[in-house]
């Protein structure tokens, strides 16, 4: 997994929700540094951080096994995940493994 230079420097303004974008493909490798980004968004203050899927086009268990753990991470740091632009195979997928809002 590759991320943007800067990647590692997080600026979070208190009026809108700090973003994470999933890229793809996912691999269950790529899913504990994903968490460790979205735990430094709340460290660095974020309380809402967005979670766009947009670049999952392939609907499949390790994009399930993504979601839910950035949802454990969350929860965990107390902050709230939004999920957004899943697509629609990706969003059944979520509904049948209980993970679906």
């Amino acid at each position: 997994m590759t991320f943007p230079a800067g990647a590692g420097l997080f600026r979070v303004t208190p009026t809108e929700p700090a973003h994470l974008v999933v890229p793809a493909p996912v691999t269950l490798a790529d899913v504990p540094p994903l968490c460790e980004r979205l735990r430094a968004l709340y460290a660095a203050g974020a309380g809402e951080v967005v979670c766009d899927l947009r670049e999952l086009v392939r609907a499949d268990l390790v994009a399930v096994e993504a979601v839910a753990r950035l949802r454990l991470t969350a929860r965990r740091a107390g902050g709230h995940l939004s999920i957004r632009n899943a697509g629609p195979g990706l969003v059944a997928l979520l509904r049948l493994a209980g993970l679906g809002e």
